[in-house]
């Protein structure tokens, strides 16, 4: 088939590149002429394992093309999947729509007869109907469900699809657009719009939910003297509740989880509907950053004025380039601003912590960033970061102090090799 994809940002581009290698002949859309650029040689403009090979392959074949042209989408696809951010308002909690609106206008204005608009973008309930009246176009709304550093993988292999249409037409298109998908057995769920649109935020408010409820855990663990590591470790034997997502740690961030269970609640009370307790998930979440800085005044006896502090990890999850709302950095900029002397060190997010964070220090290794430091903090859980050898680790740091904000080290391990450990949820 001939698709677009409006957007190239972190969805769109991988939507595209994946679309490509499912067989379809794929344009993306997007206002910025230096992505677009980049995109055309066959480059992705940030960091996702397997997305980099998928744009060589079918950028060289010819399959896969970019473009800033309107037009020039509109004429070539027979269906435009609408990929654009919905960030959190600025006077509000609300999504800003504003960029789904403007995708939806443009492609609306030029695409051909008969073309489907399918809106794959986390967006409030009810926007897919009032988008289908402005446009008078056939719309579908197709919710995608991908995560950082497997976004390739969730797009070609996912564990689920959903479709909220409002024809059998629709539904017949884009039951054509993932053919091989649903050929291999992939769960479909074919629903209204409403269903499709609250998919996407009914399961992030569930997960953030199941991740600040381990986090208040350890909140009480730390009061009552107990073991969230353990605790988790029970809790994971029941079947009902399960292991995933059951470790402690300094909490979520990311560009998805933090402003989408906000727009969730925002949404839901404008349909008089409290869903006050996301607002306490929130509330958690961020205090365990609190708890983290707290952590490492403690460790440097009450303050970390002047204190060399390594802290490894920027990005907000492994596997990915992606610094927003990162409670890495969070914490890493409050420890400067305490007077702490701060480096910084991830595999891949450097350059996009510098921009954000440009007055903290940064390292180019692991050694260097412990080279001498005080204190150590691990705040992204990066694979390299689990397999220190904490021996190795003593010998080049000043004071062999760390906390491990991800609940991922050993502490019998770092202990014997003369580390004063701390982790969120243990006394």
């Amino acid at each position: 088939m001939r698709l677009t994809v409006i957007g190239t940002g972190y969805l769109g581009a991988t939507h595209a590149a994946c679309m490509a290698e499912l067989g379809h002949e794929v344009v993306g859309v997007d206002v910025d002429a230096g992505k677009i650029a980049a995109l055309r040689a066959g480059r992705a403009p940030f960091h996702e394992p397997g997305l980099s090979a998928l744009l060589a392959r079918h950028t060289a074949s010819g399959r896969l093309r970019f473009t800033t042209a309107y037009e020039e989408a509109g004429a070539f696809g027979q269906v435009h999947f609408v990929c654009v951010g919905t960030p959190q308002r600025r006077d509000c909690d609300g999504a800003d729509l504003s960029c789904v609106e403007s995708a939806f206008a443009g492609i609306a204005r030029h695409a051909r007869k008969g073309a489907l608009l399918v809106g794959k973008s986390t967006v409030p309930v009810g926007t897919a109907a009032r988008l289908a009246e402005e446009h008078g176009a056939e719309i579908a709304w197709n919710p995608e469900f991908l995560r950082e550093g497997f976004a390739v993988e969730d797009t070609l292999r996912p564990d689920r699809l959903v479709f909220g249409v409002r024809t059998g037409r629709a539904e017949r298109l884009l039951r054509q657009v993932y053919g091989p998908v649903l050929a291999a057995g992939t769960p479909l769920v074919v629903t209204d719009f409403a269903t499709a649109e609250l998919a996407k935020t009914a399961a992030n408010s569930f997960l953030a939910t199941k991740i600040s409820f381990i986090n208040a855990m350890a909140e009480v663990c730390e009061a009552a003297g107990g073991d969230v590591r353990k605790l988790s470790e029970v809790l994971g034997c029941d079947g009902r509740i399960g292991r995933a997502y059951l470790r402690a740690g300094v909490g979520f961030g990311g560009g998805c989880l933090p402003k989408d269970i906000r727009a969730f609640a925002h949404r839901s009370a404008e349909l008089g509907v409290d869903l006050g307790f996301l607002h306490a998930v929130d509330a958690i979440n961020m205090r365990r950053r609190d708890r983290t800085v707290a952590l490492a005044r403690e460790l440097c006896g009450g303050s970390v004025l002047g204190a060399r502090v390594a802290v490894l990890g920027a990005a907000f999850k492994p596997d990915s380039d992606d610094v927003r709302d990162s409670p890495a950095l969070n914490v890493a900029a409050r420890l400067g601003l305490d007077g702490a002397d701060v480096t910084v060190y991830d595999p891949e997010a450097l350059d996009n912590a510098r921009k954000a964070f440009p007055l903290l220090g940064y390292a180019l290794s692991v050694p260097e960033a412990l080279r001498g430091a005080e204190l150590v903090l691990l705040l992204t859980e990066w694979p390299r970061f689990r397999e220190i050898d904490p021996r190795w680790a003593a010998g080049l740091v000043s004071r062999p102090r760390i906390v491990d904000g991800r609940g991922v080290l050993d502490p019998d391990r770092w202990t014997a090799a003369g580390w004063r450990f701390c982790a969120l949820g243990m006394s």
